[in-house]
């Protein structure tokens, strides 16, 4: 499932269309259908509030430019469940929806709705993670280097004690098939490096079943013996400080994290979490809502233009796909990263009880 590497050329940038030759001043084209269309939007829970706060807004936005205001979308959020979402899959194949967005709960579990949408005439994208079936486009990171960006920063923070260091691997959903891709970056970089002194998966990306999990690595560890903790996103990071915290840890060690959560930055901010890989929502849900459009619409110079990255799943080869950059979020780039593209503003993340942190590493 690692993606081939085509060079990425200047059209690869949704912003850059234009200039390539191929967005409105390019060439003419007759969409097979015009701009009063539905686009269906499936997102996986509400425990990673990306989803909701920015994913959503965010497509649905550039949907309404794209179309002049005449698309619509039609969302579901799934809450972790994988029956909910193929029952919100099914309603919106019976609605005739002209394209589904999906952001899978379960990439295998949801192959036959997929192919009941193929069947149907639908085109299907996967949206952030790679679904099972077959799908016209895949949207997403390239996820074996947030695993690899994550894995270095634990490597980089314990330094020359690295390789004696007791470290607590806490991986994402088995269903979901970024956490292989992510575990397998995160191990390239910290076996042999580190002592991997307890591993676990955290069902449906659960903060609860990460707070259990972490619970019994201290007790098995001892808190005081954990140097480091692997979490894959930031609601396992934030259940793992949460569960050293209340297991009396005088310092909190190194934890990684995922998504650029609000809550997480404020952790950074503080020391208390030591980073999050920084995806950008303002990309991922742009192409996606673009690639949406284009495909229905016909559009293939400006679809293929977007999609220059090939993508394998265990059901098919060379999905047409594009793969948004990630940034290792720090105390250092905060500003450059989630308050320059307009994630979040200063005074959202430099409240009351975090002003003095910010005045102390200079954001403001």
């Amino acid at each position: 499932m690692r993606p081939t590497r085509p060079v990425m050329a200047v059209c690869a940038s949704a912003l850059l269309l234009s200039a390539c030759g191929v967005g409105d001043g390019g060439a003419a084209v007759s969409p097979r259908k015009g701009d009063d269309i539905t686009l269906g939007l499936l997102l996986p829970d509400r425990d990673t509030a990306r989803f909701d706060k920015f994913d959503h807004p965010l497509f649905t936005k550039e949907v309404a430019t794209l179309t002049g205001g005449k698309g619509k979308v039609e969302y579901a959020n799934a809450g972790a469940s994988a029956k909910t979402q193929s029952v919100q899959f099914q309603k919106m194949v019976a609605d005739k929806v002209d394209v589904i967005v999906v952001d899978a709960v379960d990439s295998a579990a949801i192959k036959s709705d997929v192919q009941k949408a193929k069947d149907a005439g639908i085109p299907v994208i996967a949206y952030d993670r790679l679904a099972e079936g077959p799908i016209d486009a895949y949207v997403s990171h390239d996820n074996e280097l947030v695993g690899e960006v994550q894995g270095r920063a634990i490597v980089e923070a314990l330094g020359d004690k690295a390789e004696s260091s007791k470290v607590v691997v806490m991986n994402g959903s088995p269903a979901d098939p970024n956490t292989a891709l992510f575990k397998k970056g995160a191990l390239s970089e910290l076996n042999g490096k580190v002592n991997i002194a307890a591993q676990y998966d955290t069902r449906e990306w659960l903060p609860s079943v990460a707070k259990a999990n972490m619970k019994k690595a201290i007790a098995s560890i001892g808190v005081g013996n954990i140097a480091a903790v692997y979490a894959a996103n930031d609601g396992i990071a934030g259940a793992a400080i949460d569960e050293l915290k209340a297991a009396g840890a005088s310092k909190i060690p190194p934890v990684t994290g995922q998504d650029a959560n609000l809550d997480a930055v404020q952790r950074v901010v503080t020391g208390e979490q030591y980073m999050t890989v920084y995806k950008s929502f303002l990309q991922e849900a742009t192409n996606a809502a673009q690639i949406a459009v284009y495909k229905v619409q016909g559009r293939d110079l400006q679809f293929d233009a977007l999609v220059r990255d090939k993508i394998d799943s265990p059901t098919q080869k060379d999905i047409p796909s594009v793969l948004v950059p990630v940034v290792a979020l720090t105390q250092d780039n905060i500003a450059q990263t989630v308050v320059k593209e307009g994630v979040y503003t200063v005074k959202q993340i430099c409240t009351s009880a975090y002003a003095a942190d910010c005045a102390a590493i200079g954001l403001k």
